[in-house]
């Protein structure tokens, strides 16, 4: 048992929880996060219009539905670097079907197929082939971009009905938009799902040991296609909010996405080389990144020193719990 100054005992259990949360990585971020909206404020007089805010969540809204997904499949020891390809292709596949008259229900589901059978391409290869993941994917970032180049060349494919654009220009009331609502309800979803069920369990035991997940009963091949699948399906997802946004498709949609997704969920606290990490970590660390590329924007910074921004900042964090263990040597 602990004292207080009041003469009162908490369990240890309460307090050893107390003692966590203070020294999470989740706690850091939170704080970073607070400093920049402090910070942005403080350097541009649009930043607090309500306004600016909202669509200050498109910034991070799209990338953080496929973060999800990429967290519980980073925790299980794998990577999706097709992501931002699968995206090219689920945004083509729909604006060739918007050619024939299909209409916004049909667009919605054809673009969550192409991502779902994109996503099980690639898991069909990782868990039944034995492939790495990081040499498939890169293989299949090509080969899905490459078909929307193919499809398109330099074209672009438009008029998309005014019933589609409700998905990325919508707002479900005031200033909540509807992509900001679909990444609430995910994030409650995959947090269930990471942290209150017997699957999520079983991602974070094969991203510790597979071979021990594998002889205490986990199916580990069938885990890691059904997370290959979901990553598929948030990548359509995002598809279909990024097409309805835009307006319009091009087969260079969502270039380098990737990257900034799996920025999103090292710097969330997921390690990279699976076995730990938590869907508040990625939430968080989604508003920082879009508060932070959203703080740039408003200050005219090139897009440029935002891509080094990205890859310094992904960088660092992989960087930074090794440097600490070597010091504390």
């Amino acid at each position: 048992m602990t004292a207080t100054p009041l003469g009162r005992h908490l369990p240890d259990r309460l307090t050893t929880r107390t003692n966590r949360l203070i020294r999470s990585w989740e706690l850091l971020l939170l704080a970073i996060a607070v400093a920049i909206f402090i910070f942005n404020a403080m350097a541009s007089p649009y930043f607090l219009n309500v306004w600016n805010l909202s669509d200050a969540t498109f910034n991070f809204t799209e990338k953080a539905m496929i973060a999800f997904a990429m967290a519980l499949l980073i925790v299980a020891g794998e990577i999706d670097l097709s992501v931002a390809a699968i995206i090219a292709l689920a945004s083509t596949a729909m604006g060739w079907a918007l050619q024939f008259g299909v209409g916004t229900p049909g667009l919605v589901g054809i673009g969550l197929g192409t991502g779902l059978l994109c996503g099980a391409f690639n898991g069909i290869l990782v868990t039944r082939l034995g492939l790495p993941s990081i040499v498939v994917t890169i293989g299949t970032m090509s080969l899905f971009r490459g078909i929307s180049y193919i499809v398109l060349g330099d074209q672009a494919y438009r008029g998309y009905p005014d019933s589609f654009a409700w998905f990325g220009q919508g707002y479900i009331w005031w200033v909540f938009t509807v992509e900001i609502a679909i990444f609430s309800m995910l994030a409650v979803a995959f947090g269930i799902l990471l942290h209150r069920t017997n699957f999520g369990r079983a991602v974070y035991a094969i991203g510790n040991n597979p071979t021990a997940a594998l002889f205490s009963g986990i199916r580990v091949t069938r885990v890691k296609f059904i997370l290959f699948l979901l990553t598929g399906l948030m990548s359509g997802l995002a598809a279909v909010c990024l097409t309805s946004r835009l307006g319009s498709t091009r087969p260079s949609i969502g270039l380098g996405m990737e990257l900034e997704v799996v920025t999103m969920v090292v710097l969330g606290g997921v390690n990279i080389l699976g076995g730990s990490g938590t869907i508040p970590g990625v939430v968080i660390a989604a508003f920082v990144m879009g508060l932070v590329t959203f703080g740039l924007g408003l200050l005219n910074v090139p897009g440029i020193v935002m891509s080094i921004f990205i890859g310094a900042l992904l960088i660092g964090v992989i960087a930074l719990p090794r440097l600490f263990a070597m010091v504390r040597k």
